[in-house]
């Protein structure tokens, strides 16, 4: 793993190269503008996925970029308004409510998560919240258990309903990873007992409280927590994924009450970005507040991990803010810099992570003006 942040930028640089290489455009990347560029790396990524929506917003000026279908059978072509499963980027909304707590006294990060949550998880005397968020509790993650991942065919299986209180005994049956505080390692359990956390000091569900304190405040409507309901509101971006023996299968419904607050969550671009915006503009949380979701820990590959939000750096200067989700069919990207310049984009039934296409993406977005 590399050890300082310029390693971390060289290396995604050539990983941005390396994108933009294989489009036959690197000749043309300081002559092009930013949104032909843009328009490249949505077509470059045409042949892998079902579709593909990108979105470049900052004061004044915005731009969205599609291909292929919100249908398997490619009959309209996207608007870019689509609803479509966020994975992971569940994880800052978790957070940005937890924070709202800390700023109402009503949570403080350094305390143990024994304290709003006695006898509930292993050693919790001695993992503080704060390591919780940021993934340094040692917690084993769940979802490494065959069966228990939505970023994987499930077959019937993905119908099933589970409970928080399942997804933790699944995590408990296996001794951590670390001591916590020594080590950073992603865990989707930390945003299950986060999810707890919510449940415990309010008294009310997470998605309720997240709903109040978030999504009517700044009329998110295109966002929602579909607990078990396995399908995606219309319009949708529906998704397919190939599996090991070549079959191809529809991913779009699938109950995932197996990620809750650790990735369940459905959103839309313009709902992204409309967050990212109030968060990081200070809109939701206090100055101190943002600081401490801003204390980062390293993760590898540029990117920094805060309370809930990651920190990218760009090759070419500079710092993005955001998170990204993966969730079987659906991979989707989230960030926005200090100057309000925002980007997402969502991959639907690609391969991978798709970190090339967010490098190659971030490049033109950030790095060609």
């Amino acid at each position: 793993m590399p050890k300082t942040p310029n390693r971390f930028r060289r290396t995604t640089a050539v990983l941005i190269v390396s994108a933009i290489a294989v489009t036959g455009a690197l000749t043309l990347v300081l002559t092009l503008a930013r949104g032909q560029v843009m328009g490249g790396v949505v077509t470059v990524n045409a042949a892998s996925t079902s579709a593909l929506l990108l979105s470049s917003t900052e004061p004044g000026l915005s731009g969205t970029w599609t291909s292929g279908s919100p249908r398997l059978d490619g009959a309209q072509s996207p608007s870019g308004n689509e609803h479509f499963r966020i994975g992971s980027i569940t994880k800052t909304f978790v957070a940005t409510a937890i924070l709202q707590l800390v700023d109402d006294g009503q949570i403080e990060l350094h305390a143990p998560i024994e304290t709003y949550l006695p006898g509930v998880v292993p050693n919790g005397a001695h993992i503080t919240v704060r390591q919780i968020l940021n993934h340094t509790s040692g917690l084993y993650d769940y979802m490494k258990g065959e069966g228990w991942s939505t970023n994987r065919w499930r077959g019937d299986a993905r119908f099933t309903t589970y409970s928080p209180d399942q997804l933790l005994a699944e995590a408990f049956r296996h001794q951590p990873y670390f001591a916590p505080g020594t080590k950073f390692r992603y865990s989707n359990t930390n945003y299950i007992v986060a999810g707890k956390l919510i449940e415990a000091v309010t008294g009310q569900p997470y998605g309720t409280v997240i709903e109040h304190r978030i999504l009517r405040p700044l009329n998110l409507a295109g966002t929602s927590f579909p607990g078990s309901e396995p399908s995606i509101p219309e319009p949708a971006v529906h998704a397919s994924a190939t599996l090991e023996n070549g079959r191809t299968v529809d991913v779009t419904e699938q109950n995932v009450s197996l990620d809750w607050a650790a990735g369940e969550m459905i959103s839309t671009s313009q709902d992204l970005q409309t967050f990212f915006d109030e968060l990081l503009g200070g809109g939701l949380i206090s100055e101190d507040a943002l600081a401490q979701m801003r204390t980062t820990v390293p993760m590898g590959m540029g990117f920094h991990y805060g309370l809930g939000l990651e920190r990218f750096d760009l090759p070419c200067g500079g710092q993005l803010w955001g998170h990204g989700g993966q969730l079987l069919g659906y991979v989707t990207y989230a960030y926005r810099r200090d100057d309000g310049r925002g980007l997402t984009i969502l991959l639907a039934s690609g391969k991978g992570d798709g970190f090339i296409s967010f490098a190659a993406a971030t490049g033109a977005a950030y790095c060609l003006t």
